[in-house]
């Protein structure tokens, strides 16, 4: 189906009539976007998504479903691994603490037995005791160093000792909480650069205040490197992402089942109704055992039923009043022709009768007019509700139409004092239109009748305006004008505004009920606004050619700025290409 240019409704959204207006016309027909409204990507995106979200029920179950329990594995996995996370740290701590104590008790011996007038022997036994103290890795194993305390005021005579682990890597304020509380143990658990590594680590240190010989206090402490703990809680970890991907998909698994067992049943009632809306009114739902959805499925059959038989009661009354009426109109033509034809000799004659047979043969011949004309209509009433109508589509030139309907009613106008302004574009020139011309000019002289008939002796103007693909003609006149129930009711048939109104025109009162049938058989829309006391406006517009229909009703007001469209402009509509089926 290819783009259409032309005038369109901005960003491509229908337009409701405005408040104070009536629209009536064709069905709304699956429109074709000119490219010129194409939506933004981005918005086009979000509204795809939204359309995709609102249009399956089971996607948004189990897409909430997975989603709250994404959230719920994360929250829990989340408490869970926090808590072994504490558990393994709490261990590592205590255990890094006795044997921290051990270690010191043991390097505090070793000591107290070495020679206490050797320098070199102490710093001797005290290397050798910091290197028994080590482990065989620096990253499985203890590291250790040993360093003046900061109250040391004896000099550095055994030397600062390091194993893995320097003194510049040693948390802050460690040695100040020994100096503080030297009888216990100081403990910290903090990320530490070891010799052999680039990265941090997190470790136990415990530091301790030892007593070296004739050197004083040494702060001697213990790096206990986590890497087992960090290994387990990596496993943890892993098993958590594994376990909660695991649930997640069974959630969505067992949501996308569940929702499947409630909506099939409502898909297959959907796709029922569908048909029996298209007139497939034998569809019914297949009914399997006696639980809730079973229990739904029995009271839509019955529904359906119920309907069906309506709908035939209805289509059968209706069959038997279009006959009726049809049979009645055909039936009265025969005495009709009889009645005309004596009436039409007493008005012949009215001169030479008394002055009241007079007026009544003029009467006789009046009513008969209208008698004929009521009667041609009903028959016309009768094709449309049968879908008997015809429309025999020829090239016509719209402004002459126009020019004729108007030429027709101007005597009646000029009786009313109603004068007649026609505004055509452009100089008056031709717009060939692809129309039923009988048709056409019939809507024209029903809405220029109805002008004058509730024009009030105001001026009427006729304004005609068009497009390559659309034309629309309007006719306004400044009479009593109509209010919004007046509005939705004035093309019902035989309704009028102000029954104690004498008619001037002696219409029949299915005029515009006819007008707006022939408006719909051309694909096009007849519409009317107007308020008390400002008049009435009618407009009519039709498509130019059988290329295409006018899918929804064109606003009457700008969508923008609020204000009525004039009307020797053509309003915004929106245009579908028609197939051989939609084709009157």
């Amino acid at each position: 189906m290819a783009s259409v240019t032309g005038p369109v409704i901005p960003d491509g959204r229908p337009v409701a009539p405005p408040q104070g207006t009536a629209s009536v016309g064709p069905p709304d027909i699956a429109r074709v976007r000119p490219a010129a409204t194409r939506s933004h990507p981005v918005r086009s995106g979000r509204s795809a998504v939204g359309r995709w979200w609102h249009s399956s029920l089971r996607t948004r179950v189990v897409t909430t479903t997975v989603l709250l329990g994404l959230a719920m594995g994360a929250l829990l996995g989340s408490l869970l691994y926090q808590q072994i996370a504490n558990g393994l740290v709490a261990q590592a701590v205590d255990s890094a603490q006795r044997d921290a104590a051990q270690q010191v008790a043991l390097a505090q011996e070793a000591i107290d037995s070495t020679d206490r007038r050797d320098d070199s022997a102490l710093n001797a036994a005290a290397n050798d005791q910091v290197l028994s103290m080590a482990g065989t890795s620096a990253e499985l194993g203890r590291q250790v160093l040993l360093l003046p305390a900061l109250d040391n005021e004896r000099g550095a005579i055994v030397q600062t000792i390091a194993v893995g682990v320097s003194a510049d890597d040693l948390p802050a304020g460690l040695q100040e909480a020994i100096e503080t509380d030297p009888e216990n143990q100081q403990v910290v658990v903090v990320p530490v650069t070891l010799v052999d590594r680039e990265d941090a680590i997190t470790s136990v240190v415990v530091g301790s205040r030892m007593s070296l010989l004739r050197a004083g206090a040494y702060d001697l402490v213990l790096v206990y490197p986590m890497v087992r703990e960090e290994e387990t809680l990596d496993l943890v970890r892993q098993l958590f992402v594994a376990a909660g991907t695991g649930l997640v998909l069974l959630v969505g698994g067992l949501g996308w089942l569940a929702t499947r067992m409630v909506t099939r049943p409502v898909e297959r009632a959907a796709a029922v109704s569908q048909q029996l809306a298209a007139g497939h009114l034998d569809e019914r739902l297949d009914v399997e055992g006696t639980d809730e959805l079973a229990q739904l499925a029995t009271s839509f059959n019955t529904m359906a039923d119920s309907i069906q038989l309506q709908i035939r009661e209805l289509r059968s009354l209706s069959q038997l009043q279009q006959r009726f009426v049809s049979d009645v109109s055909h039936e009265l033509r025969t005495p009709l022709t009889t009645i005309r034809m004596a009436g039409e000799v007493l008005y012949a004659s009215r001169e030479d009768f008394a002055e009241p047979v007079a007026r009544s043969a003029e009467l006789l011949q009046q009513e008969l007019d209208r008698f004929e004309g009521l009667l041609t209509e009903l028959l016309e009433i009768s094709r449309f509700d049968s879908g008997a109508v015809t429309v025999e589509r020829h090239p016509e030139d719209l402004v002459t139409l126009v020019q004729d309907a108007v030429d027709g009613v101007r005597t009646l106008a000029s009786e009313a004092g109603s004068p007649l302004e026609v505004r055509l574009p452009a100089a008056g020139r031709p717009l060939p239109t692809l129309v039923d011309g009988r048709r056409v000019s019939r809507v024209l002289r029903n809405l220029l009748a109805n002008a004058v008939e509730h024009g009030e002796g105001r001026p009427i103007t006729v304004t005609v305006a068009a497009t390559d693909q659309v034309v629309a003609v309007s006719v306004r006149d400044r009479g009593m004008g109509l209010d919004e129930e007046q509005q939705a009711r004035v093309f019902d048939r035989f309704w009028r505004a102000d029954p104690s109104r004498q008619r001037r025109t002696g219409g029949t009162g299915l005029g515009l009920a006819i007008a707006l049938e022939d408006a719909r058989v051309h694909g096009g829309w007849l519409q009317v606004s107007g308020r008390p006391g400002e008049g009435a406006r009618f407009r009519l517009v039709l498509p130019r050619s059988l290329a295409y229909v006018i899918a929804e009703a064109p606003p009457l007001t700008d969508p923008v700025s609020g204000e009525p469209i004039p009307d020797d402009q053509v309003p915004p509509v929106v245009l579908a290409l028609a197939t051989r089926e939609e084709l009157p």
